[in-house]
């Protein structure tokens, strides 16, 4: 789904019921349907506690056989193109030459595209993004267990080379991870997450970045976005999505993941440094 974004969302591989959102083979073409703020603004806030990283022997476990592979062409053979695309006056979303195309005219705003199948609870998924034109805060990455409640983590990362993993459920956004430096060359990258039940790990160019534990959502559409913070253009391309299982009960969950403390409830305002932008219109 495409949206507006203002700073900074699979036990097995699971398919649950497409949302409204998704074409299937047999769906007709996405459509608009009324805005969706995913990111709303936010004030001063409660931040939760620092995490704490400890590594795992493997920090990958049971990535198993494949379950999707997207080369994201234009022209399927079956059904409707499987990401949603936008033309608006600040930028736009389509496809390219195998590959999904988020281009920032040079104004602040943001756009994002949902992928309509399959919606996932436990899975490994890798995706190359490679930026041009970037700068500063300006930021891209993923959304995942994404739905229009709206709901979603986000997983961010700046042109400047930082990294943030954010939460939005019932309205309510929290930072997760907050900023930390990216480990590896800030070129195109080979994005990765595993996801296990409550535990979220993320690599780049197979470089592990940093693991969370969070149980807020269960499951939903996987998604990207590019988001500009001044007056700079910003173009990203994602291509070559590979989505593999992974079965959560074939091995025990790692004690050395960071949690939040028992209780410990998340703050209802979350300061995100980058002020908010103008919303632009989102399909479903």
């Amino acid at each position: 789904m495409l949206l507006g974004l203002a700073g900074c969302a699979p036990a097995a591989l699971e398919a649950a019921p497409a949302g409204t959102l998704l074409p299937t083979a047999a769906a007709p073409a996405p459509t608009l349907t009324a805005t969706v703020v995913w990111f709303p603004p936010t004030a001063t806030p409660t931040r939760l506690p620092t995490q704490v990283v400890e590594p795992t022997p493997e920090q990958r476990p049971n990535v198993g056989e494949v379950l999707l592979e997207d080369d994201f062409d234009a022209d399927p053979d079956e059904g409707e193109p499987a990401w949603q695309t936008v033309h608006t006056p600040s930028g736009s979303i389509a496809y390219g030459d195998h590959e999904l195309t988020i281009a920032m005219a040079g104004e602040k705003a943001a756009l994002a595209s949902l992928r309509g199948q399959p919606v996932l609870a436990n899975f490994y998924l890798e995706i190359t993004a490679a930026p041009s034109l970037c700068r500063g805060k300006d930021n891209y990455g993923l959304l995942l267990r994404a739905s229009d409640a709206p709901e979603f983590y986000r997983f961010v990362l700046t042109c400047d080379g930082l990294l943030r993993l954010e939460r939005l459920v019932n309205g309510q956004p929290a930072v997760i991870q907050d900023w930390t430096p990216r480990l590896g060359r800030p070129e195109a990258s080979r994005l990765a997450v595993w996801v296990s039940e409550a535990h979220l790990r993320f690599f780049i160019n197979d470089i592990f970045q940093f693991a969370v534990r969070d149980p807020s959502i269960a499951s939903g559409q996987i998604g990207v976005f590019a988001r500009t913070t001044g007056e700079n253009a910003l173009t990203v391309n994602f291509s070559d999505l590979v989505i593999r299982k992974i079965d959560p009960a074939a091995f025990p969950q790692p004690t050395s993941t960071p949690s939040l403390p028992t209780g410990a409830a998340p703050p209802t305002k979350t300061a995100l440094p980058i002020l908010p932008t103008k919303h632009t219109a989102a399909p479903p």
